[in-house]
């Protein structure tokens, strides 16, 4: 889906670019894009997933 923003009438273009960025970090596209950029295999993701898993459980020991 394509990030759209309109310009309204009394608006600057830094404005308008500052409500852009804001969007597309609201919707998380660039980390989406990142995270596409390369093809994993789903053993590979699966992987990652409980690294992250393990590595979230840990901090919550720690802070109590």
């Amino acid at each position: 889906m394509a990030t759209v923003v309109k310009k309204g009438l009394d608006e600057s273009e830094d404005r308008l670019i500052a409500r852009f960025r804001k969007k597309v970090q609201a919707e998380q596209l660039l980390t989406e894009l990142r995270k596409r950029e390369f093809y994993q295999k789903p053993s590979t993701e699966k992987k990652e997933r409980l690294k992250a898993l393990q590595r979230e459980n840990r901090r919550r020991r720690r802070r109590g």
